[in-house]
């Protein structure tokens, strides 16, 4: 019978400790020294923002199409070639037989990504499921708290569309109430928004879903002080952590939250369709979970993975996209992704008809931001700057405000962004030719 252990090393394939990055790519030109090198230089996080030879290592690691710029990382984020080379060997080693390899020696190596997961970010494995997407872990907590007809339900008229539907599904269903309010673009008075949190509540309201980071914006609502504000009324905050995970530094366990979802496929560059959801140990038998599980399973985590056969792959490659994250540093990359979105905004800023959708200040926003120009069309603007430079941006046409949402990545470079801002400053000077 053959066994992981030999499959592997035929391949030549070594495993990847927690913080040590041990994997021999075959596309990533940076070496086993070269790696250990980039962890250990020098430098404070800013410095080594702006250490473009630090990050041109990092960028060898993706096997991009330089001919474009893609500043829609914000959607999906390109895989690392190194991490998605361990994808394509453990869907490999499972197809060969998958009753045995996929569901005996692969499906059980997923007990060592939670721990890791919980590890980097300070939580117990047993509060950890490991899911497909953001989507996915909010809809078992929107769908899994039970709630009677009227209900009431606060978010924000900036949350993700795809949870607006999931909450609206139910009002049409169970009779729930969906209540939607404005906070400020940008927002940059923290208790202002836990005030604008509190004054929707009211003897009917029984969930809150929140932002950690807008996803139209880039906005970082203040998620701490807010669930705080809403255990003194004992309701339960959902928060849509998807942009956050990976991108900025923080622990899950200083947020004070009971749950925290996310997708990995964003800021991690894990593969597509992989997700974490946390959940507190004692809500977790609070949640029904999306797909039926055993009564026996109603306190054990594992229960919201219950999603019939699957490729495992996806799941273990998260370990490699994680070694990754680490090489990099969590409070370098953050650094790296704020200097990136100021470098593109502060120059464009400066033009009298620009305007930012998002604040500058430390804390209130990190890597991405929403720019428009006045008098411009954001749809139109997205297709001209796409048609006639490559270059791949998000309109966002919300009731509120308009503009294009702008995300760069840890392998985007200067010169990618210098063309994004002489396309932009053109425009804004003459228009889009007719």
């Amino acid at each position: 019978m053959p066994t992981r252990r030999s499959f592997l090393s035929k391949l030549g394939r070594s495993a990847a400790a927690a913080g040590a990055f041990t994997t021999i790519p075959t596309k990533w030109t940076t070496t086993i020294a070269t790696a250990r090198e980039l962890s250990a230089t020098p430098g404070s996080p800013e410095e080594i923002a702006q250490n473009e030879e630090f990050w041109l290592d990092i960028q060898q690691a993706f096997t991009t199409d330089r001919s474009l710029v893609n500043l829609n990382n914000g959607g999906v984020s390109p895989t690392p070639s190194h991490v998605l080379e361990a994808m394509k060997r453990d869907l490999d080693f499972a197809n060969q037989l998958p009753v045995y390899n996929g569901w005996e020696i692969l499906e059980p190596q997923r007990e060592g990504i939670r721990a890791r997961l919980a590890r980097q970010w300070d939580v117990d494995p047993e509060e950890v499921a490991i899911t497909r997407n953001t989507s996915e872990s909010l809809q078992i907590l929107q769908m899994g708290y039970d709630l009677e007809r009227g209900d009431e339900v606060v978010t924000t008229t900036q949350d993700y569309g795809r949870m607006i539907t999931t909450f609206k599904q139910r009002e049409r269903r169970e009779g729930i109430v969906l209540k939607q309010f404005k906070i400020p673009i940008p927002a940059e008075d923290p208790d202002e928004i836990v005030r604008l949190f509190e004054q929707q509540i009211t003897d009917r309201t029984r969930m809150i879903l929140m932002c950690h980071m807008i996803n139209i914006t880039g906005q970082v609502l203040p998620v701490r002080k807010v669930v705080e504000m809403a255990k003194s009324y004992e309701i339960p905050v959902l928060i849509d952590g998807a942009h956050s995970l990976a991108h900025h530094e923080f622990k899950i366990s200083d947020l004070g939250c009971d749950n925290y979802t996310t997708s990995l496929h964003k800021w991690l560059h894990a593969p597509i369709g992989t997700g974490m959801l946390y959940v507190k140990k004692d809500e977790i038998s609070k949640v029904w979970p999306l797909q039926a599980a055993a009564e026996s399973q109603n306190d054990n985590i594992r229960k919201f993975e219950q999603i019939g056969t699957h490729p495992e792959a996806n799941f273990l490659a998260i370990g490699e996209a994680l070694t990754f994250h680490q090489l990099i540093g969590g409070k370098r990359k953050e650094a790296r992704l704020v200097y990136l979105r100021n470098h593109w905004a502060e120059a464009l800023s400066s033009l009298n008809n620009v305007r930012l959708n998002t604040s500058l200040k430390p804390g209130f926003a990190y890597g991405i931001a929403n720019v428009q120009i006045e008098g411009i069309e954001t749809s139109s603007l997205r297709n001209w700057l796409w048609d006639k430079h490559q270059i791949f941006t998000v309109p966002i046409n919300h009731p509120e405000f308009t503009g294009l949402r702008v995300s760069p990545s840890t392998y985007t470079t200067i010169e990618e962004l210098d063309r994004f801002i002489d396309a932009m400053t053109w425009v804004a000077k003459h228009g889009i030719p007719a």
